[in-house]
């Protein structure tokens, strides 16, 4: 086994009774969630492991991490 570190995003939903959603750009379709950032950063482990696991027991590659996630913020003027 090796060892590989991948980039996760962690976003608040727009409700705030929704808590947090999380995805990995360099593991297409794997996401999970939590009711606090922290809670959904161990679900997204737990679902990363498995994306893992199920691409390891169907014979496909393990994609190596890639993406640099590079967050900013632009201001802008909105219309009204």
């Amino acid at each position: 086994m090796k060892r590989l570190t991948y980039e996760i995003v962690i976003e608040r939903e727009d409700d705030p009774k929704a808590g947090y959603s999380v995805h990995c750009p360099d593991l297409p379709g794997c996401f999970s969630n939590g009711g606090t950032p922290a809670e959904a950063k161990r679900n997204m482990r737990e679902a990363m492991e498995l994306y893992l696991e199920s691409l390891n027991a169907n014979g496909e590659a393990i994609p190596s991490p890639r993406k640099a996630v590079q967050v900013e913020r632009v201001a802008l003027l909105a219309p009204a």
